[in-house]
């Protein structure tokens, strides 16, 4: 594709044509979303993979009229993923009346703990990295358009079973997240043929897996399924490659990350990962996608969790326009009403999506087999 047709398309992709921002819009009072996530602690490349997508987004909604002409903004209160610290955001931000929607956790576990604050005050909790099928359940404030692990974990075990494993060993997060995406892929694993010899469950806070990794060896299976994040499946690999095991390996997307082929260095070569998004994918708005985030963050790897907070500003920014009346307030009750009513917005990662207003998520679900191959996520090429 020409440079020219990456610029076509990724202006056809752009959300908003209104004209850039003049003066007085930028001066403007701002559109605030309040977002709670990690930027320090064990997860926190997760937090900071977001705040590149978030800030190319803006760049390009602001650059565009922002919102009814207001710039948006967001506020990012770092919480460590701790479940603790995200009740204290919540009480922070429902308070707030500049902020109109909140966004986050980043697991499923430390956002639902959130969930009943958000409900009591109106606050839509948009959770956009929530995989847990329960987390709507917290009320009708609650929305997402992660996809769920209802869909990635029989996309995760359908990559085992193609990849001809037939006994494995899962180690999975001892987390209310790990148990429920690890009670769906042992059970989609099952489904599909695959013999479950070993079930490990451990701590995130937990560094030597080499016991649990031997015991695996000797029940003789042929592969690894993690259920897991970037840090623990990075010490896992290692550890597993250390003890001289070559058996195949795969992670489920919370390892689509840029940060874990880094931190496993060589020991994550050829280890398979089931994600949702690979950046050679050759649909046009990948491509334009692909070559803005080059022209913003040269020589950074792009991954899920960066276009997906991408996608998901966005979608953010739909909602709230949808949601601002003719002079451009923008209420909390017309923001939770207008996640049910935007309809076909564009997405790099799922071309359209709306939300299910049954469900309060969005249904739309790609996949993708990726292959870690020169340090980097590749596309698997249906070669083992």
């Amino acid at each position: 594709m020409t440079e020219r047709a990456l610029a076509a398309a990724f202006a056809a992709f752009s959300l908003f044509a209104a004209a850039p921002l003049g003066i007085g819009a930028q001066k403007a009072q701002p559109v605030v979303v309040g977002v709670s996530g990690p930027l320090t602690g064990p997860v926190a490349q997760y937090g900071l993979a977001w705040k590149k997508g978030f800030d190319l987004a803006l760049e390009e909604i602001n650059a565009r009229g922002g919102i009814r002409g207001r710039p948006l903004q967001y506020v990012f209160s770092d919480t460590q993923n701790d479940p603790k610290q995200t009740v204290a955001v919540a009480q922070k931000y429902v308070a707030d009346p500049r902020i109109v929607l909140a966004t986050g956790d980043f697991s499923s576990t430390s956002s639902m703990a959130a969930s009943a604050i958000y409900q009591r005050a109106g606050l839509v909790q948009f959770g956009f990295n929530n995989s847990n099928p329960a987390f709507p359940s917290g009320g009708d404030c609650c929305w997402s358009n992660s996809p769920s692990d209802a869909n990635e974990a029989p996309a995760h075990a359908a990559f085992v079973r193609d990849l001809g494993l037939r006994k494995v060993a899962v180690f999975q997060l001892n987390t209310d997240w790990g148990k429920t995406a690890g009670d769906l892929t042992v059970a989609a694993l099952e489904k599909d043929g695959v013999a479950v010899a070993v079930r490990e469950a451990y701590l995130p806070d937990e560094r030597d897996f080499r016991a649990a990794i031997l015991k695996a060896a000797a029940a003789g299976v042929d592969g690894f399924v993690f259920v897991s994040y970037a840090n623990d499946a990075a010490l896992l690999v290692q550890q597993i490659r250390a003890q001289g095991i070559r058996l195949p390996i795969v992670a489920n997307g919370a390892n689509a990350t840029a940060d874990f082929p880094r931190l496993a260095g060589e020991a994550a070569e050829g280890v398979y990962v089931a994600g949702d998004f690979a950046a050679d994918d050759p649909r046009p708005e990948v491509r334009a996608f692909v070559s803005r985030w080059k022209a913003k963050y040269p020589g950074q790897d792009i991954d899920f969790f960066s276009v997906h907070a991408y996608d998901s500003m966005k979608l953010a920014a739909a909602v709230l326009g949808a949601a601002a009346d003719s002079k451009g307030a923008i209420g909390r009750r017309a923001v939770r009403d207008a996640f049910a009513e935007v309809k076909d917005v564009p997405s790099v990662l799922f071309g359209k999506v709306s939300f299910n207003p049954a469900t309060r998520k969005v249904d739309s679900f790609l996949g993708a087999r990726l292959v870690i191959s020169g340090g980097a996520l590749r596309a698997w090429d249906g070669r083992r």
